[in-house]
């Protein structure tokens, strides 16, 4: 279920604030790890080699920080929406943070909030959506960023 729709520049600055609840679970597999491995050239043992990896910091590989920001664009249409839009684009992130490695075989989701609309010329908004990626049984989340999205209408 999509925590808010909108259709208007207007109805995304009446909504600014509003909480736009949580994604479903998915979990972090080391075939994922190892395909953006492959589609960055990171390589780091940490994250692809399961054997030496047991006998690092954390015990197994982890997911890279950056594969666990990209996640966020899948997660977002599931609780945000623009309809009758032209055009969406990312435009950045602000605040980017990883605060706790995500653990091959832990599973994550999204929880968000509006923070900021801007209009912008013609009929068009800028959003900042504050995102946090939780990790199942930590209290800390594995990414913390602050995500500017473009919908022109």
């Amino acid at each position: 279920m999509v925590g808010l729709v909108f259709s208007s520049p207007q109805e995304v600055a009446d909504a600014v604030g509003t909480k736009l609840g949580e994604s479903a679970w998915l979990e972090i597999d080391q075939a994922r790890i190892d395909k953006f491995a492959e589609a960055t050239g990171d390589f780091q043992w940490i994250h692809v080699e399961p054997e030496k990896a047991r006998d690092g910091p954390f015990g197994k590989t982890v997911a890279h920080g950056y594969l666990t920001f990209s996640l966020i664009n899948m997660f977002l249409p599931q609780l945000f929406r623009a309809d009758g839009m032209k055009m969406g684009i990312n435009y950045g992130a602000d605040r980017l943070r990883f605060p706790a490695p995500v653990p091959v075989g832990s599973r994550v989701r999204v929880v968000a909030e509006l923070v900021k609309a801007d209009p912008l010329k013609g009929n068009a908004v800028q959003t900042t959506v504050r995102v946090t990626v939780e990790l199942e049984g930590s209290a800390k989340p594995g990414c913390v960023a602050d995500i500017i999205g473009r919908y022109y209408f």
